[in-house]
């Protein structure tokens, strides 16, 4: 077997999600398991070369992880011939430089999402990229979660009937850095910075709704602050002048109706951080990060309300939880191994910075029909 060497620059992998989902739990995993198999007798070997601005920062985490190759000088790296692919995990307010750049030095990209703060910017990455004739890809993890997964294979089996309806909850309480520390970072809620709710999470219901239930054709939102004071990583205190909550409705095609409330200032009663429940004629199913519970028209039980009388059952046990049947990887890593798939092989993928482009979109409206108090449709967009 012959081990052909796919040299990555990763720009952003000191942060929290970079580092953990995209470095360790996917490229690194890869590394550990002896490469990507094509399965013709090659095997890919993923090598980070990562980038950021700290240099202390980048050192300590190539030395911890027993890599050698770290740059503060970006456009060195992306000069690099050997460099083929640029992966993107900064903050929204420095990805469209960065991506524009690699895409002109002919490299193909990956990217976190949202791919841009407006949806101009994100529609002109995705013509850039397309004209350049490079490959392109943007992280929609969700889709590659356990539970999601289970979701699908509902849907493609047709457990539901006609779908009627999909209502999600995400969110916990993010502290507010006065007695206890913030689990996320202080330019989330900074509108100035690409900070939101919205435009962090209407990526994901975007891509969530498209591919297991259809085009999101409409929506309806209502965006709030509820904690208007918190405190950075320094506890210094701030105005938060992003939104940290998000109610909205999404109408589908087809006919289904979605209402998704994400939230920062929510505690949790629920199984999991997030949860969605899909009702259709013939069944209704609860899915989460990696859960999926079911209950089948023939096993509904005939509630009856009764304020009067106290209930002796529980609802919950009247579900069924759906098997896994199949061992799940981690989800970020799935998606890494599809697109480098992509890249050796030439295989399908179509999570590209067009379908990146549609979240942008959905958050860009979700925004102005909050401000502006009004449903609006969701065109079709194209290159």
């Amino acid at each position: 077997m012959t081990r052909r060497t796919v040299r990555i620059a990763m720009n952003g992998v000191t942060g929290r999600m970079g580092h953990r989902q995209h470095l360790v739990r996917s490229l690194l995993a890869i590394r550990a398991q002896g490469g990507l198999d094509l399965g013709d007798g090659e095997t890919l070997w993923p090598e980070p070369v990562l980038v950021g601005r700290r240099a202390h920062a980048l050192r300590a985490l190539a030395e911890r992880h027993g890599l050698t190759e770290w740059s503060t000088d970006l456009d060195a790296v992306l000069a690099d011939e050997t460099v083929e692919v640029y992966f993107d995990a900064q903050a929204t307010s420095a990805r469209v430089d960065a991506l524009t750049r690699a895409i002109a030095a002919g490299k193909h990209v990956y990217t976190e999402k949202p791919t841009a703060p407006d949806l101009a910017d994100a529609l002109a990455l995705a013509r850039l990229a397309r004209d350049a004739g490079i490959k392109h890809g943007v992280v929609q993890d969700k889709l590659f979660l356990p539970g999601l997964r289970k979701l699908k294979r509902l849907v493609d089996g047709g457990f539901f009937g006609e779908i009627l309806s999909v209502r999600g909850e995400f969110g916990y309480w993010v502290f507010e850095g006065d007695w206890q520390p913030a689990q996320r970072p202080s330019w989330n809620y900074r509108a100035e910075d690409g900070g939101g709710i919205v435009l962090d999470m209407f990526p994901h219901w975007e891509y969530v709704l498209h591919d297991l239930f259809g085009r999101v054709t409409a929506v309806n939102a209502h965006v709030t602050t509820h904690i208007r004071e918190r405190r950075d990583e320094q506890g210094k205190p701030y105005t938060a002048t992003a939104e940290d909550a998000a109610y909205g409705i999404f109408e589908l095609a087809g006919g289904a109706v979605a209402q998704i409330n994400s939230s920062w200032a929510v505690r949790v009663h629920r199984d999991e951080l997030v949860e969605f429940q899909v009702d259709g004629a013939h069944g209704s199913a609860v899915a989460g990060l990696r859960g999926c519970r079911v209950q089948h028209r023939s096993m509904t039980p005939k509630p009856v309300w009764n304020p009067d009388l106290p209930v002796t059952h529980s609802f919950r046990d009247q579900w069924q939880e759906v098997p896994d049947n199949t061992e799940f990887d981690n989800g970020f890593k799935a998606q890494w191994e599809l697109f480098l798939r992509h890249i050796a092989r030439e295989e399908p993928y179509h999570w590209d910075l067009l379908a990146g482009a549609r979240g942008v979109q959905l958050a860009e409206l979700g925004l102005k029909s909050s401000a502006e108090g009004r449903r609006y449709d969701v065109p079709k967009l194209a290159l």
